[in-house]
């Protein structure tokens, strides 16, 4: 006689066992959930928004990832020192014990590639090969003393997005999405356009991490269907559609009903998302609304194929619909040679756009209330890669140490310069900024205490800014 014990195994066994291993781990998530959802309550009844620690001066952000570091002695850190010690050795002292990707012993001093001025009532130093910015100047915070952990462009990139080097943690934009939700009922809450070529990063950049799948960045194309194969093929009417989807999500609820597989429920929540971009990316990609007037100021036509400045009108499109987090990334800033002509092509490509966002956002009355970011991974050496000896032209190396980036809109105190660097703008000397503190204050402005926001993986608690980073006082206003 078969022991019935034996007859039966042991998945079968936790599978119908009147719990079941499914039920379990479906209760564990409810409980946690509910748990979290009952802190956060008594912690924020007062406050003014679901997730919020206290109130938020921004609603959403526009990231310009400018990919590949500018160099910000070329466009915002004007040191005349570097024109007095033009071609010549930099001091061995300033280079000892630093770490460079190429950077030669006999690297001599380059002076700035352009000449400086300073603009509106702030007076804030901007080099002449950003011209649109310049008109702006009072808008901005900028901010010339950051600084990174990282020297390379694939881990660079990949920290500023997600606060570590190593791929697999959440993008910031997900942090936010996961604390704050998305105002948006038929868009993603973090959407990513890019342009100027490959990013070093990549994916890992938007990426979810092991927070929930909802949260990941979705890529949009900037022509034609912003997202591949969303809209249907020829024979598939929406009513065959929508009763396909009721069937694959009756399958998936059952399925995670039995499992509590978290990647069951994002995988349910992908398809009804896309059902519903179908009837919305028509709508968002259609520019025929936009004036001639505003086309211009962002320097594009209506037959653009994909430029930086239509995404940056494609973000203030998304932000409108109530996108929580855009993050443009245009590559193509990686000057190690020649770093003149690729400065000012960059900048010929960008800077009208940036500067028409903000206006644009002005004009509409949601610059109070939109936070928007500018800068890279890192910034750019004093000195060439190496001398001019070697056959080399004129370009500069990575720099962690010291570099630029603007903040605007989302409650930032405008106008204003913050940070300093020595004398041949290779050290921060006066409020220096890490990019941990960077994260803090955007998040801080969204009205989410970055020591707060956690989520539990692994044993233990993870946030963006890991174990660092503090709110940049005199940004916030």
């Amino acid at each position: 006689m078969i022991n019935p014990l034996k007859a039966v195994t042991r998945r079968q066994l936790f599978q119908t066992c009147g719990v079941g291993l499914g039920k379990i781990s479906l209760a564990s998530m409810l409980a946690t959930d509910l748990a979290a959802a009952s802190s956060s309550g008594s912690q924020n009844r007062d406050q003014s928004g679901p997730g919020l620690h206290h109130p938020a001066k921004a609603k959403r952000v526009i990231y310009l990832f400018m990919a590949g570091a500018p160099s910000q002695l070329d466009l915002f850190d004007y040191k005349p020192k570097l024109v007095e010690l033009e071609g010549k050795p930099i001091p061995p002292s300033v280079i000892a014990g630093q770490r460079y990707a190429f950077i030669q012993p006999d690297a001599a001093v380059l002076s700035p590639r352009f000449k400086f001025a300073r603009h509106g009532q702030s007076g804030a130093q901007i080099s002449e090969v950003m011209p649109h910015l310049a008109e702006v100047a009072d808008d901005i915070a900028l901010i010339r003393s950051v600084h990174t952990d990282q020297f390379n462009h694939a881990p660079a990139q990949i920290f500023v997005n997600t606060g570590s080097g190593i791929p697999g943690r959440p993008a910031m934009g997900s942090w936010l999405t996961y604390g704050l939700g998305s105002e948006a009922d038929d868009l993603p809450g973090f959407v990513v356009l890019k342009s100027g070529g490959n990013l070093s990063g990549g994916a890992a950049m938007w990426s979810n991490g092991f927070l929930p799948g909802e949260h990941q960045g979705v890529p949009f194309r900037a022509n034609g269907d912003p997202i591949l194969h969303v809209a249907n093929p020829e024979g598939i009417s929406d009513q065959s559609q929508r009763a396909t989807l009721d069937l694959l999500s009756k399958l998936n609820q059952k399925r995670f009903d039995a499992l509590g597989i978290d990647a069951i429920g994002s995988r349910i929540e992908s398809y009804e998302m896309a059902y519903r971009m179908q009837a919305r990316a028509p709508e968002l990609m259609d520019f025929s609304d936009e004036s001639d007037d505003t086309l211009a100021m962002y320097g594009m036509s209506r037959d653009d194929t994909g430029s930086f400045a239509k995404n940056c009108l494609l973000a203030r499109r998304l932000v409108e619909r109530g996108v929580r987090f855009v993050q443009l990334y245009h590559a193509g800033w990686d000057h190690h040679s020649n770093v003149e002509n690729g400065l000012k092509g960059q900048c010929k490509q960008t800077d009208q756009g940036c500067a028409a966002l903000l206006k644009d956002l002005k004009r509409l009355g949601m610059l109070d209330d939109t936070l928007v970011v500018w800068g890279g991974e890192f910034g750019r050496t004093p000195m060439v890669e190496a001398s001019a000896a070697l056959g080399r032209t004129l370009g500069r190396d990575h720099h962690p140490q010291a570099y630029t980036m603007w903040m605007a809109g989302g409650g930032i105190r405008p106008g204003q310069t913050i940070g300093e660097t020595d004398e041949l703008g290779f050290h921060p000397t006066e409020d220096p900024v890490h990019v941990h503190d960077l994260q803090a204050t955007i998040l801080h402005q969204l009205g989410i205490n970055h020591e707060r926001l956690t989520f539990s993986h692994a044993g233990r608690d993870f946030r963006l800014t890991d174990v660092h980073g503090h709110v940049v006082d005199k940004l916030v206003g």
